[in-house]
């Protein structure tokens, strides 16, 4: 029997937002307005992908979802801190996200702005909450904070975004591609696999080899994005389709090619298989969650 990854993501997805739900503060305490702003961003859809990615990296090493789910909400807020800022007018100024206005819209930039940065900070009081039982629960944390610290920061995430911002409107080769792709997009996408995989208590060997899992879906999944931007409607995608060779942004396919694009993130996510060969049927979840980055419509 094949696995079943709709359920699978259903599932999850379902427990995510009730923790969400859970850790987020009410849209009734003050300051309301902000409360709103952050509650607005972080249900107005999406996959869970990220959350999903860190209970299924958890799971690959015998752990479970309710050990790590402060940590996958921690690293969704994380996420859609990036996404708010990410749409304001003094970044890639885009009016929807998700089908829905962008919250700089609906709140105004001001309070865009600090929505992201409380949400930032909530998923690192989040984290701080987290530590596993046992005498390596504080050094697993630790681990954790570092993981994500760094792939959220200057060394990811952040650092990626100021390169792909510099190199708008020019001619860049295959290296800058790949260092904006494994920063912007990868990172947080590595980082939730193995933040999920350490605090589940996984070796050395095993958070190695899904540190290098997590590199290549994370790289495979933004390759993919490119292509969709090209090849997807605005209304497939929920926000606006050919907006990076508008603003001639350095992509996969601005360099390479879209054919030469999907065969490399296919052969990235068949990489990430063999490597998760070791880990058994544990790591159906990650194996099929693969497929999905390439075959996704949006």
């Amino acid at each position: 029997m094949s696995f079943d990854l709709a359920a699978y993501m259903a599932e999850r997805a379902r427990a995510v937002d009730e923790a969400l739900g859970r850790f987020l503060p009410a849209e009734s305490a003050p300051p309301e307005t902000l409360h709103r702003a952050m509650r607005y961003s972080v249900f107005a859809g999406g996959k869970r992908l990220r959350p999903v990615l860190v209970i299924a990296g958890a799971e690959a090493v015998g752990g479970n979802m309710a050990a790590v789910m402060p940590t996958a909400c921690a690293v969704e807020m994380i996420h859609t801190y990036s996404l708010i800022h990410d749409d304001l007018p003094a970044m890639d100024n885009d009016d929807f996200r998700r089908g829905s206005p962008t919250n700089h819209k609906v709140f105004g930039e001001a309070i865009a702005i600090l929505a992201g940065d409380a949400l930032l900070t909530l998923a690192f009081r989040l984290l701080a909450d987290s530590a596993p039982g046992g005498p390596d629960g504080g050094r697993r944390l630790h681990d954790v904070l570092v993981e994500i610290a760094d792939a959220a920061g200057s060394a990811g995430m952040v650092g990626g975004q100021v390169a792909d911002i510099e190199s708008e409107g020019k001619k860049v080769g295959a290296e800058t591609v790949d260092y904006i792709h494994t920063h912007k997009t990868a990172a947080l996408i590595r980082a939730s696999i193995c933040a999920g995989a350490i605090l589940a208590g996984g070796t050395e060997a095993q958070l190695s080899a899904l540190s290098l899992v997590g590199r290549d879906l994370g790289l495979a999944f933004q390759i993919t994005d490119d292509i969709l931007d090209v090849t997807a409607t605005t209304a497939e995608l929920g926000k606006t389709a050919g907006k990076d060779q508008a603003q001639q942004k350095a992509t996969y396919p601005a360099v390479h090619g879209i054919e030469a694009s999907r065969s490399r993130a296919a052969g990235l996510v068949t990489e990430a298989q063999w490597a998760l060969d070791r880990f058994g049927a544990r790591a159906e979840p990650l194996c099929a969650l693969g497929t999905f980055m390439i075959e996704r419509k949006a």
